[in-house]
């Protein structure tokens, strides 16, 4: 895999941006840039979910019905965008990953182990402290994620 220098770890870039670095980012992975990419890129970025590549393709197929877009190419797309940081995917063990744009603020997840709902959230202090504990151990930090699985309060109410 091919990869190349190129900003995608601006959590503010903008589509048009976000696009000539993928139309790169395939050419210097020798991929030709089809429209049917550019769809799979277009959806997440559009897209306020963490999605399965399941659930992106079903997207894709009820917006452009006319386009011939396997799950095969949803999934080596997303394969290559996550390997380039372009994407971010939160595991679920069996049940597989969802994906989201890695060109968004900068948040954390709180994840539901029984609905697997994905609640994003941002804290400055939890921010401030990780910063702390990386200059006090001299480790320059490029980048974090931090995932807190739990029972959600609807799943908690529903439970009872």
């Amino acid at each position: 895999m091919q990869n190349i220098t190129t900003d995608f770890n601006d959590r503010t870039i903008k589509y048009e941006q976000l696009l000539e670095n993928f139309k790169k980012l395939l050419k210097a992975n020798s991929l030709k840039f089809t429209i049917q990419r550019e769809v799979i890129l277009e959806t997440l970025y559009n897209s306020d979910e963490h999605l399965t590549p399941e659930s992106l393709h079903h997207l894709i197929q009820e917006k452009y019905p006319e386009l011939k877009t396997g799950i095969a190419t949803v999934y080596r797309t997303l394969s290559l965008l996550e390997d380039s940081n372009v994407v971010t995917s939160l595991s679920f063990g069996a049940q597989g990953k969802k994906y989201e744009l890695g060109a968004k603020e900068h948040h954390d997840h709180l994840i539901c182990t029984e609905c697997g709902e994905i609640t994003e959230f941002v804290d400055e202090e939890i921010e401030k402290r990780q910063h702390a504990i990386t200059d006090e151990l001299g480790f320059k930090m490029k980048d974090h994620s931090m995932q807190i699985y739990g029972i959600c309060k609807k799943c908690q109410e529903k439970n009872r």
